[in-house]
C-alpha cells in the first residue's frame, strides 16, 4: 500500500539507530545515491543512453516491434485525434469550476498551447503507446532481463556476489505479508492495465494529474517488480522481502513511484521501462554491498 506520512516518521525513527552505523569504505561513493533511491532511475537513463554495450543490443531486439508499432500508432493517432480532442473539449466543458482548467491555462498559469490539445496529446499518446506495447511485449521483456544481467556482470559480479538475507536492524518491523486489495490488483499485469487504462481513465484528460495519481498508486508494486530479480538473486523468503521493504518503505516508494512516472509519459515511457531495470540493478548493487558490510560486522561481533 501507499506509505502514509507516520508510516515515513516511524521509519526514520527507527532509522536513527541503523543509520549510526559508520560508511563502509565500498559504499562511501554510492552513500549520496543510497540516500535518496530515486537518483538510481536518473543514473539508469544516462547509463542506458551512454553506454553501447547497453543500448546496442536493447535497440537490436526492439527496433523491428518498434517500428510496426509506431506505424499502427501513428495511423490511429492521424485518424482520430480531433475526434479526441473534440471528446475531450466536450468533457471538460464545466472544468474551470472544478479543477482550475480553462481554455488556455492551468490553475491560473499560461500554457503554450490549448490545454484540450494537450490532454488530446496525453491521451493519443498513452494510446499509441499501448499498441508499440503489444508489438514490443516480449522482445522488451527480453531487453529488459538482458540489461539487469549486463549492468550486474559490468560491475565484475558474479552469481556469488549476492548472499543470503542478513537483518540489518536490531528491531525489525514485523509487517502483514498479506497483501491488500489494491495491491494484489497491481502486483499484475492484468490488474495494472485496469487501474491505468479503465479507472485512471478520467484523470487523463487532466493535464499531469492521471500521470501523478497512476504513478504515487503504482509505487510500491513498481519497486517490488523491478527488484524482483534482486530479491531472487539472494533467495529470500516472502517475508524478509516484505521486512526488508518496510525497513525501507520510503525509499522504495521514492524510487518506485519515480520510475512509475516516468515510465507512464506516453511513447517514451518504454525507454525507461528497459533504463529502470538497470537503475534497479545498480541499486541492488550497492545495497547487497551494504549486506556484506553488515554481515561482516555481525561475524565479527561473535568473533
Amino acid at each position: 500500500m501507499t506509505p502514509s506520512p507516520s508510516d515515513f516518521e516511524g521509519q526514520n525513527a527507527l532509522f536513527e539507530n541503523h543509520d549510526a552505523r559508520p560508511v563502509p569504505p565500498e559504499l562511501a561513493r554510492a552513500t549520496t545515491r543510497l540516500e535518496f533511491p530515486p537518483s538510481y532511475v536518473v543514473v539508469g537513463a544516462y547509463r542506458l543512453l551512454t553506454d553501447q554495450k547497453l543500448l546496442r543490443p536493447a535497440w537490436d531486439k526492439c527496433r523491428h516491434a518498434a517500428r510496426r508499432g509506431a506505424i499502427v500508432g501513428g495511423i490511429w493517432a492521424l485518424l482520430t485525434f480531433g475526434i479526441q480532442r473534440k471528446f475531450i473539449e466536450l468533457f471538460l466543458r464545466n472544468s474551470p469550476k472544478i479543477t482550475g482548467l480553462s481554455h488556455d491555462t492551468i490553475f491560473g498559469y499560461q500554457v503554450p498551447f490549448n490545454v484540450h490539445t494537450y490532454a488530446a496529446v496525453l491521451l493519443v499518446g498513452s494510446q499509441v503507446t499501448t499498441m508499440m506495447d503489444f508489438f514490443l511485449r516480449r522482445n522488451l521483456a527480453i531487453a529488459r532481463d538482458r540489461a539487469w544481467a549486463y549492468t550486474v556482470e559490468s560491475r565484475g559480479k558474479g552469481p556469488d556476489f549476492w548472499q543470503p538475507y542478513v537483518e540489518e536492524w536490531d528491531h525489525p518491523p514485523q509487517p502483514d505479508i498479506k497483501k491488500s486489495l489494491v495491491d494484489q490488483l497491481l502486483s499484475t499485469f492484468f490488474g495494472r492495465h485496469v487501474v491505468k487504462r479503465i479507472l485512471l481513465l478520467p484523470f487523463s484528460f487532466y493535464p499531469i494529474i492521471g500521470l501523478m495519481l497512476s504513478a504515487w498508486l503504482k509505487a510500491l508494486s513498481t519497486a517490488r517488480h523491478l527488484h524482483r530479480r534482486y530479491f531472487e538473486a539472494k533467495k529470500m523468503t516472502p517475508p524478509q522481502v516484505a521486512i526488508f521493504m518496510e525497513e525501507r518503505k520510503w525509499d522504495y516508494w521514492a524510487f518506485g513511484f519515480t520510475a512509475a512516472l516516468l515510465e507512464g509519459i506516453p511513447i517514451f515511457g518504454l525507454v525507461f521501462m528497459v533504463s529502470n531495470r538497470v537503475g534497479a540493478a545498480m541499486w541492488a548493487h550497492d545495497l547487497e554491498k551494504r549486506q556484506h558490510y553488515i554481515s561482516r560486522e555481525q561475524r565479527s561481533k561473535k568473533e
